[in-house]
């Protein structure tokens, strides 16, 4: 099965008093890493949520945000005195040692972390409803991962069986590439009136064909394709594998369109890149 890493997820839940919601989201990224944005008050749960995610989770960038709420219209502002006297203290100290330094806006003092008491009367409830409502909402990142994750299989494998077509349209094309080149030669030779020696006329037509001969570029491109089929129908996960493999499908496809010499195989090889360019653009979603 294989899974995007760009997904996006929200769940909440009313605990007692509270309205909690979790938004969840994950973007690319070269390995894992988590993000979390939760009050302090319950800032002891972050860890075993990290490892939750870890769990499920092999690449992308995610960031967990939990917002709580009062419910009610009798939810009322709750000041920590202590925290805020302290941080008064510390603003006159700093005000005293530069003065050039201007003054803080009551707001600024109140987006101050622990000066809004936002400390619930059941912490332990508390954070086993957060914890609770993150597993829905990892549960439903997943299930998103997947579900963009089937469109890039599809996307993938569409892209691979087209450079199956190219390849196959390709063989038939360079088989007789000697024969070509050596009718070409002589065309031009005839057209010269230049008389050449046979011997030297076979060594030229075999040293054109050596150059022009795009079997093994052929077979490793049919190597890497099925490779790659493979590993997408395979256990994932599928993403940095994928990367390599594009990398040098791209790589045998340059030295095709280098060595073509007829302007039916210039014109495939650069089809051929125009499938490769769209998987690696596929790629850099996948898990």
């Amino acid at each position: 099965m294989m899974y995007s890493m760009t997904a996006f997820a929200r769940a909440a839940a009313d605990a007692n008093d509270l309205h909690l919601v979790w938004e969840l989201k994950t973007v690319n990224h070269r390995y894992l890493e988590t993000s979390f944005r939760i009050p302090e008050a319950i800032r002891s749960l972050e860890h075993p949520l990290r490892d939750l995610a870890r769990k499920h989770l092999k690449r992308g960038k995610l960031d967990c945000t939990l917002k709580i709420e009062k419910i009610g219209s009798d939810a009322a502002i709750s000041i920590n005195r202590n925290v805020l006297l302290q941080l008064m203290a510390g603003l006159e100290q700093v005000r005293r040692d530069a003065p050039e330094i201007g003054g803080v806006s009551p707001m600024e003092l109140l987006r101050w972390p622990g000066v809004l008491d936002d400390t619930p009367t059941d912490n332990e409830s508390l954070m086993t409803s957060a914890q609770t409502l993150f597993e829905q909402a990892l549960t439903e990142l997943i299930e998103s991962r997947r579900r963009e994750g089937d469109a890039l299989f599809q996307a993938v494998i569409e892209r691979l069986d087209h450079i199956d077509l190219i390849i196959r349209e390709l063989e038939p094309l360079t088989r007789d590439l000697a024969a070509q080149q050596k009718s070409r030669l002589e065309q031009r030779i005839s057209e010269l009136s230049v008389n050449l020696d046979p011997t030297r006329l076979e060594q030229e037509v075999a040293l054109l064909a050596q150059k022009a001969d795009v079997t093994e570029e052929l077979d490793r491109l049919a190597i890497h394709v099925e490779e790659a089929r493979s590993h997408v129908t395979g256990n994932g996960p599928h993403g940095r594998r994928l990367d390599f493999l594009t990398q040098e499908l791209n790589r045998e496809a340059n030295t095709l369109g280098a060595k073509s010499v007829i302007p039916q195989t210039s014109q495939r090889a650069v089809d051929l890149k125009v499938v490769i360019e769209q998987i690696r653009e596929q790629v850099q979603n996948i898990e």
